[in-house]
């Protein structure tokens, strides 16, 4: 009721109750800032993962050694079991991508039957895009 008392209320503040400050802009660049300074230089680190991703990378290194490993096997127990683990491992990943290649496949399909059943006219339109596109050649990647 009196404005002017406010100048002799308390002011109280428990723990964790005081101004907030937060950053709201995103952070994309979270993944290269982890790479450790002495290690690298996180610049070129993401200059490098623009031209090939670390699974790439991988990807050609493990083709790659186990290419070699088959021209000249190794020639220890310990080299042999990690050719035949590299192996392995290679294996499971080609799976879960055609796993992954096969759940998109079929989600296309589902889409494409239900954009069939419940819009026509988008549909016919859409097929005949896919049509044009399939017929072009193909760039290389």
């Amino acid at each position: 009721m009196y404005p002017w008392l406010f100048l002799w209320a308390p002011q109280l503040q428990l723990p964790f109750s005081g101004d907030v400050a937060q950053r709201i802009e995103p952070r994309t660049q979270w993944f290269f800032d982890g790479i450790d300074t002495a290690s690298g230089d996180p610049v070129i680190e993401r200059k490098a993962f623009e031209v090939a991703t670390y699974g790439r990378q991988l990807g050609l290194i493990t083709e790659l050694l186990l290419d070699m490993a088959a021209q000249t096997p190794p020639r220890t127990r310990a080299g042999r079991e990690a050719r035949q683990r590299l192996q392995k491992i290679q294996a499971e990943i080609e799976r879960i991508k055609a796993e992954d290649a096969a759940a998109q496949v079929e989600m296309v399909e589902a889409g494409l039957r239900r954009l069939k059943a419940r819009h026509r006219p988008e549909y016919e339109a859409l097929r005949a895009r896919l049509q044009q596109a399939l017929a072009a050649p193909e760039a290389a990647p």
